[in-house]
């Protein structure tokens, strides 16, 4: 019977590696990180790498951008290395690792990652999602997998279609687990954990360390080693933070200045609801916006060519509801926007984690409105700091026509071609990269004001 990878006898002191190679990866693993130019790991890499490599179930608090899927990816391939295998018959790759994701854009992204660092070892993977047709992913099921990465209601449709087989399941990963308990995914989780083997080891990733977290990783956890790289529930210290106390009906026009102001090329607008999410997205494209929507009621292509098109650079403002607040990897983001404070103060901090990852700086606005003063009050609670309140940017304002200081003297003579009045001046447009030729008239209106219909 083929084994799992040999791992350290014992728990091995954790401390701030150099260099990947220090944690003792598979050279193939090596490869695959040096071709993809990382070098250096990152904090929770370096202490939930031994651990995962010692068979130890983990309890990991860590801020979105720290590199965390490479936390648990690496290890998990390395383990995985001695059950690689060339063959056709779908009995030699049985699910072997099960990753859990609470949304279709998390699930993506981390089986992009484990492909990515995986692409040196014959080990096969894929991920299932809902949103999407069954067919395609049951035909890649019944190939066979070692690596499956999936969201909990779709997996479930397909255990139940008898699929995808469990039994064999040596590692689970929990990963936004958090998250998860806020979408209510609870049940579905012990559903499928009486589908898993007892013994196997179990790695729980979360932004946040909640009662509820620590509740459910004693349920689900054995003896579980406890990793944390950043202060409970604190926000990534590489973001600058503020807010601005603005009138519901002047949210839209304080963003587009915002964006003039910070000369900001791309943004993600957060909304509490579908439904200001359409609406905002709507007005943004009235005035010469590339703006895209995508929530939860979007069809998944329509999310796919949405995010394709803001990683492109063709999309300036990216407007979503807190569904793309997890799982949304734009490399170098510079910005994102609270348009509305979100009920949960812990969805704040996953919002602006989409920017300021791996060390780089972030921006992160908020636009508060009279009614979402109680809203603030709880970010702050949960954050352990205060927002810093901010004035907004002038508005700009038309040049005004100089009067003349003397009427002019009648003449016999033809008179001569008044000069024509000058044009008001016009604000910059804003740095968008996707506009075309005949849209800059468009562009430039943005900063006439309009008055906001109400959410």
């Amino acid at each position: 019977m083929t084994e799992l990878a040999a791992a350290p006898a014992s728990t091995p002191a954790i401390e701030q590696a150099n260099t990947f190679a220090d944690l003792h990866l598979a050279p193939e693993i090596l490869a695959a990180i040096n071709a993809m130019g990382y070098s250096t790991p990152t904090p929770i890499q370096s202490q939930a790498i031994p651990l995962v490599l010692a068979a130890r179930d983990l309890l990991a608090q860590a801020q979105t951008g720290t590199g965390k899927t490479a936390a648990f990816a690496l290890p998990l391939l390395h383990r995985l290395r001695g059950f690689a295998n060339t063959s056709t018959s779908p009995a030699r790759h049985p699910v072997r690792a099960l990753v859990l994701t609470p949304t279709r854009e998390l699930a993506i992204q981390v089986h992009d990652s484990v492909v990515a660092y995986g692409k040196n070892l014959p080990l096969r993977s894929t991920v299932v999602y809902g949103g999407a047709g069954m067919q395609e992913q049951t035909a890649a099921l019944r190939q066979g997998v070692e690596v499956l990465v999936a969201t909990p209601g779709r997996l479930l449709d397909h255990a139940g279609s008898k699929v995808v087989n469990l039994s064999q399941v040596q590692f689970l990963v929990l990963d936004e687990a958090d998250r998860m308990l806020d979408m209510g995914f609870l049940p579905d989780l012990k559903r499928i954990l009486e589908l898993l083997p007892k013994q196997r080891q179990t790695l729980l990733f979360s932004a946040t360390f909640s009662d509820d977290i620590l509740r459910l990783s004693g349920q689900f956890l054995h003896d579980p080693q406890k990793v944390e790289v950043a202060r409970r529930n604190t926000a990534a210290e590489t973001v600058e933070q503020v807010g601005y106390r603005v009138p519901e009906a002047e949210k839209l026009d304080a963003l587009l200045r915002i964006v003039k102001q910070r000369g900001l090329t791309q943004a993600i607008v957060f909304t509490r609801t579908k439904l200001t999410a359409d609406k905002l997205g709507r007005q943004l494209q009235k005035r010469g916006v590339s703006a895209a929507i995508i929530h939860g009621d979007k069809a998944q292509v329509e999310r796919i060519t949405a995010l394709e098109g803001f990683k492109k650079g063709e999309i300036q403002l990216l407007v979503a509801t807190d569904i793309a607040a997890r799982g949304l990897d734009i490399a170098e983001l510079p910005a994102v926007f609270n348009y509305e404070l979100p009920y949960h103060a812990e969805d704040y901090v996953h919002r602006i984690g989409r920017t300021g990852r791996a060390g780089a700086s972030g921006l992160a606005v908020s636009l508060i409105g009279k009614e979402e003063e109680k809203l603030l009050s709880g970010v702050e609670r949960f954050i352990q700091r205060s927002l810093p309140i901010d004035t907004l940017p002038e508005a700009a304002r038309p040049v005004a026509r100089e009067p003349r200081s003397e009427p002019r003297a009648a003449s016999p003579m033809p008179r001569p071609a008044a000069d024509p009045m000058p044009a008001p001046e016009q604000p910059d447009a804003l740095p968008n990269p996707g506009y075309k030729r005949g849209q800059k008239a468009a562009v430039c209106a943005l900063f006439m004001p309009s008055p906001r219909s109400s959410s």
